[in-house]
């Protein structure tokens, strides 16, 4: 009845807002207090919800939801920019982790069938818990992310053949005329939704768009999903399939970023509600029946998938480090494993009191996520200190790199990725000597190719900065994402070299203290950044004149980083000049033709009286005239440093400019 179906899930939504507040409050993602909540409220706990056959509908409806959704965020073309770590790095993770727990079950006497089917639930993580986990950390764009992301993406990807595989491990398949029959089903599916990516979806959106309804565009994305779900049910294959297959489709079209928009909301009921299912299926009478075995297994997973993925991931040249943490992070079990385990189930693979252990163990190793998400980092700094730098460095076919050439006074960056790749294009320009340390060895590869002075390697160890010739370098920028490791990478620079001078990207206000106790000279975090570019866009909107933008963005500027000085000379122990400059700032500008500075001398007294700015350095050619003569006579062309609070500063580049006059 109607009345009984909004009664049971008004009931569900209704204690999830109780039992995820509270997960919440001691640090565990909110999937976890769904997976609770199910459990409470499913037939072998509370008895709210008691029709154990509808809790299957439930589940299967909110799994068909979820994969469409995981398939729309998935895009071919992302595929093929990471498609190294995706290939080599998720099928060995995957294709070891399926042959290692093969082993196992046949050792332990399950036949060689089942012990493989076993295998493809262990291979699979969980992209929902894990990507939510990275991204409310940050640690999406790190190294490390970027190597979880690649592996989830390839699991995610062989969710398709897996489930084709179980009706055959099953042994329902036919023999030879099942396989070629099922692999012709699975080839038309694959063109099918090829063809449809490329001509059928585009021009049904197409027409959608024409009528101007949100509405019709949101049952158009629904109808797209469900009706291949429908469909590929219909060829003997699996909804969900379908359903992640039209996500696929849909990912690919124009129309993809506004019809993720549309469903994001719809989205995370989606994913409630089938981990909320997920949680009713398990019987906790089980746990309490074999809480060693189950125990037993998911220490056996948690270990098992930890070496398999640092092990693939240090096949491709990943330091060890990096490669430790990604595996950490990967070692729960994935929501796929439950589509694929009520799959065995119906073939027979599982026995009920097997798929109920399998239950109880996933559900654990889920809930273990944000604790070996937390360990990590300090396991794998704990493992490459105690294990000599040959192992730890990364190395192998993709990692080589050739002996870099000979440098002094350069530029050492930590990280390729935009900020990096931008700054080693403009050292280039400008003919500045430059070295480039990064963990990608893929990137590595590709950029020594073109020419760029990259290394390969993880820039917290001494022996690889000492490669980028550290002791002899003026700067070092280090621009990755990872806030751990930039303070590592901090000290160590600060240790081998006392002079250099260290600049750090990082994201937000509370990374900026911890960093200049290190022993950081300058650090740029990217919160207060975009808060500045943000105001000078609304400015700019309100047609305010562009001298009072600067104005504007000088102050904020000069309260904002005076601010993070006062934090560098706090912790400061007499490093570099800048500790001795309260107040001011050193900057360099040309003198243009034709400004009125131009033919004059420092006795005239020009740019002192009009800004209040001092020449400290100038630069003519290649000649330098530090602590200049008075009588030295300026000329256009000439670069000049100048000392002298902001304002000052502001003033005294608009005298360099043609024909400006003080006070003009």
């Amino acid at each position: 009845m109607p009345y009984e179906a909004l009664k049971d899930i008004e009931i569900l939504f209704g204690l999830a807002l109780i039992t995820v507040v509270l997960f919440r409050r001691l640090m565990f993602p909110s999937i976890i207090g769904f997976l609770v909540t199910g459990i409470l409220a499913g037939p072998y706990a509370l008895a709210f919800i008691k029709d154990t056959h509808k809790v299957e509908q439930m589940a299967e409806i909110g799994v068909v939801l979820l994969l469409f959704t995981i398939g729309i965020e998935l895009s071919l073309k992302e595929l093929m920019r990471i498609k190294h770590l995706v290939l080599w790095g998720g099928g060995l993770q995957v294709l070891v982790t399926i042959m290692a727990v093969t082993a196992i079950g046949v050792a332990f006497g399950y036949p060689v069938n089942q012990a493989a089917f076993f295998g493809f639930l262990v291979a699979l993580s969980s992209t929902a818990i894990l990507m939510k986990l990275l991204i409310d950390s940050g640690q999406a764009d790190s190294p490390h992310g970027k190597m979880a992301m690649g592996i989830l993406i390839f699991q995610d990807l062989c969710i398709v053949p897996m489930m084709l595989a179980t009706p055959l491990l099953a042994g329902s398949g036919d023999g030879i005329q099942g396989i070629l029959i099922l692999t012709a089903k699975a080839v038309a599916v694959v063109l099918a939704a090829h063809y449809g990516a490329r001509f059928l979806v585009p021009w049904i959106f197409k027409q959608v768009v024409r009528v101007r309804s949100r509405e019709l565009f949101i049952l158009t994305i629904i109808f797209i999903g469900l009706g291949t779900a429908w469909m590929t049910a219909l060829a003997g294959l699996s909804l969900a399939l379908g359903a992640f297959i039209a996500g696929l489709a849909i990912s690919e079209s124009e129309y993809s970023h506004q019809a993720l928009s549309d469903i994001i909301p719809f989205r995370e009921a989606f994913m409630s509600l089938f981990f909320i299912s997920v949680g009713m299926l398990l019987d906790p009478a089980v746990v309490v029946k074999h809480p060693l075995l189950i125990l037993s297994l998911v220490v056996t997973i948690l270990i098992i998938k930890t070496l398999i993925t640092t092990g693939a991931a240090m096949a491709l040249g990943v330091p060890m480090r990096i490669a430790i943490i990604a595996a950490f992070s990967l070692a729960q079990i994935g929501e796929f494993s439950f589509v694929l385990s009520q799959a065995g189930v119906q073939s027979g693979l599982l026995t009920p009191e097997l798929y109920q252990i399998f239950l109880a163990a996933s559900i654990a190793t889920m809930g273990l996520t944000p604790l070996c998400l937390k360990y990590a980092s300090p396991v794998a700094d704990y493992f490459v200190r105690l294990l000599p730098h040959n192992l730890t460095k990364g190395k192998g076919v993709l990692s080589r790199h050739e002996k870099p050439v000979q440098m002094n006074d350069h530029v050492i960056i930590v990280g390729y990725g935009v900020n990096g790749k931008n700054l080693a294009r403009v050292l280039t320009t400008l003919h500045i000597q430059h070295i480039v340390i990064d963990t990608n060895p893929f990137t590595v590869k590709k950029e020594a190719k073109k020419g760029q002075h990259i290394l390969f390697g993880d820039a917290s160890k001494p022996e690889v900065l000492e490669q980028a010739q550290i002791e002899g370098a003026r700067e070092m920028v280090i621009a990755i994402s990872d806030a751990a490791a930039s303070r590592t990478v901090a000290s160590l620079a600060r240790q081998l070299n006392p002079s250099i001078h260290i600049i750090v990207r990082t994201r937000y206000l509370l990374e900026v203290e911890p960093l200049f106790k290190l022993g950081v000279n300058e650090v740029v975090p990217e919160e207060f950044e975009t808060s500045v570019e943000i105001l000078s866009r609304v400015l700019r909107n309100y047609l305010v004149p562009q001298d009072d933008i600067e104005r504007c963005v000088t102050d904020i500027r000069s309260d904002g980083y005076e601010m993070l000085r006062s934090m560098s000379r706090r912790h400061s122990h007499a490093v570099g000049i800048s500790g001795y400059l309260s107040g001011a700032e050193i900057a360099t500008y040309r003198i243009q033709k034709g400004s009125m500075l131009e033919g004059t001398s420092l006795r005239d007294g020009v740019l002192k009286n009009g800004s209040g700015a001092t020449i400290l350095t100038i630069k003519r050619g290649e000649e330098l005239y530090p602590n200049p003569d008075p009588e030295l006579e300026l000329s256009g062309g000439d670069i000049v440093l100048l000392l002298g609070t902001p304002e000052q500063l502001a003033a005294a580049a608009k005298l360099l400019e043609p024909g400006k006059r003080a006070g003009g």
